[in-house]
């Protein structure tokens, strides 16, 4: 899929709008995020324009988690962090404000606070958890 006028990320690839490029290959570009987490904070993003990993040609998407725990572990060895997360929203509800696929690549350090927790959801009984599994698996089988 070709770059997009009014997409933040196309503009960058397009060199429209400057970054600070960590890594760069053929498919994938990383730049270190304009607003981070922590230090060291790394967005990896495919060069080709597409909103969601679920229709991103896989060639891309098989790239980009190719890199990510290089990046990470740079950005470990670089930050001196503890740990990193590989983060990758899809959707405004998921938390995705740039509408072209990536992920996050975020150092962690003890004691700078939960991203995620659980929002206490449970099923209401194992059928129930079964259930959904079963819609799942025939959705994937299709």
């Amino acid at each position: 899929m070709p770059l997009v006028n009014d997409c933040v990320f196309c503009k960058i690839l397009r060199g429209e709008i400057p970054n600070t490029t960590i890594y760069e290959d053929d498919m994938v570009l990383a730049f270190l995020d304009i607003a981070p987490y922590n230090l060291g904070h790394t967005v990896i993003i495919p060069k080709t324009h597409c909103v969601s990993s679920t229709e991103l040609d896989p060639e891309y998407l098989c790239a980009m988690i190719k890199v990510a725990p290089k990046i990470g572990a740079a950005v470990l060895r670089a930050t001196k962090a503890e740990g990193f997360h590989i983060v990758q929203n899809n959707g405004r509800a998921a938390g995705q404000t740039v509408p072209h696929v990536h992920f996050h690549v975020m150092p962690r350090f003890a004691g700078d606070g939960v991203i995620f927790s659980s929002s206490g959801v449970k099923y209401d009984s194992p059928e129930a958890m079964q259930e959904l599994a079963s819609k799942v698996r025939t959705v994937l089988a299709k």
